[in-house]
């Protein structure tokens, strides 16, 4: 099939070489002419395990990028794939996908045959109906389901994950109204049903389709707070919260994934996602509260880093290291980061922060340009009074020998990646 997809962000840039390494002919269309000239030279503009070797091998062949709306008209599906981001009362900004959904409408207003918009966006349940779907008809001065339809399909890639999730995925969720739209979605993922032996497909509505995505980051969101809150119980304890999850996690209604207590979640999703559900809640008359106190337990979680820190040391005037930037290994993304707050609060008692990551210095320098950054974790922990490790990259099971360069070798861990060794003073998050 010929495919385009709008916006080259994370999501959209791994559904194009994705969808491209399925068979198809794939367009990516993006207003920044910076991206569509990196992805056409055959590297990618972000980072994430396995995305430049698809790109490198599929542009020009199979994969273009562009700055052309009108390149759409060309296609038989076109994804939109821009980002929805948060405002400041955790409501989701529609402005960018509704740009890019008019541009859509636009070109649509040329073509003749029928064409299917698919929204890849999170967003909502509702404003496919209210609020895309007619501003499409209202640009395209056509109807939806005569000339073209609109469906609703979520993604579930997980940053550091995301070629991988999108290859291998738990599920498809197809949101149309008609068989037209239907078809149209199995023709497109037939060759990924095929390589994986059967995929479950969910056929629904798209106000459930996108409720689904919702519902699934929040879920999960709510386990690892849950996780957390009884890892912070075990601490006080004296209990190791990694045995008793290992346990619990036996329980088929319960399983052993996302049971790791630490330091907590964050990235684009679970915290916008959760953002935003609250948010439509209360606009709709209900009050959130578990949602809440999902929320509160996170954000409560770096804080305590601190504290456990500063039960053996004062910070005030002391050079701490922060080990890991971005919010989960395998991607450069700081959005969401645990880190920003440990940051934060570093700063806020007064610390010297010294800052590691494998790939992540340069975003996070944008938000903390005062904080000096390194180029390894041997680097930072020189002189350190302190080590916080926020972020379980590998290399960080690997230290050893580089502990003994810290003035005080006192390590609060929030990710259990470092072990403990002689000498040290070591502090667990929740074990």
């Amino acid at each position: 099939m010929n495919v385009s997809v709008v916006g080259s962000g994370y999501v959209g840039t791994t559904v194009a070489a994705c969808l491209a390494d399925l068979g198809h002919e794939v367009t990516a269309i993006d207003i920044d002419t910076e991206i569509v000239e990196t992805i056409n030279s055959g590297e990618t503009p972000i980072h994430e395990p396995g995305l430049a070797e698809l790109v490198e091998t599929h542009a020009g062949e199979r994969l273009h990028a562009t700055t052309d709306h009108a390149a759409l008209r060309e296609t038989d599906v076109t994804f939109l794939a821009l980002q929805t981001p948060s405002r400041e009362d955790g409501s989701i900004d529609l402005g960018a996908l509704e740009a890019g959904t008019r541009d859509v409408g636009e070109a649509l207003a040329e073509k003749e045959d029928y064409h299917l918009v698919v929204v890849k966006s999170t967003v909502i349940p509702g404003t496919v109906e209210e609020r895309l779907e007619p501003l499409l008809e209202e640009v395209s001065g056509q109807e939806a389901g005569e000339q073209f339809g609109v469906a609703v399909n979520p993604e579930f890639q997980s940053q550091g994950s995301a070629v991988a999730d999108f290859m291998g995925p738990d599920k498809l969720v197809f949101g149309a109204e008609g068989e037209r739209a239907l078809d149209r979605l199995d023709e497109l993922y037939a060759p990924l049903v095929a390589d994986n032996g059967g995929i479950p497909i969910v056929e629904t509505g798209r106000r459930e389709a996108m409720m689904v995505k919702y519902a699934n980051n929040v879920f999960l969101a709510g386990k690892i707070s849950l996780i957390n809150e009884l890892g912070n119980l075990c601490k006080e304890f004296g209990v190791d919260s990694y045995d008793v999850a290992e346990a619990i996690g036996l329980d088929e209604r319960i399983g052993a994934k996302f049971l790791r207590s630490g330091v907590g979640w964050g990235g684009s999703c679970f915290p916008k996602d959760t953002d935003a559900l609250r948010a439509a809640g209360r606009e709709a008359g209900y009050e959130p509260e578990l949602l809440d106190s999902v929320v509160a337990v996170n954000d409560g979680q770096p804080r305590r880093m601190l504290d456990l820190l500063e039960r053996h040391t004062n910070v005030e005037g002391r050079r701490i290291a922060v080990l890991g930037l971005a919010f989960k290994p395998g991607t450069d993304d700081i959005r969401g980061s645990r880190a920003t707050l440990v940051i934060d609060d570093l700063l806020d008692r007064g610390a010297s922060v010294a800052a590691y990551d494998p790939v992540a210095s340069d975003a996070m320098a944008e938000k903390f340009p005062d904080v000096e950054y390194v180029e390894s974790a041997q680097a930072a922990l020189a002189d350190a009074h302190g080590a916080l490790v926020v972020t379980d990259w590998d290399e960080f099971a690997t230290l050893d020998g580089e502990f003994d360069d810290m003035e005080q070798q006192i390590v609060v861990d929030g990710r259990r990646i470092v072990d403990s060794r002689d000498g040290m003073t070591y502090e667990g998050l929740t074990w």
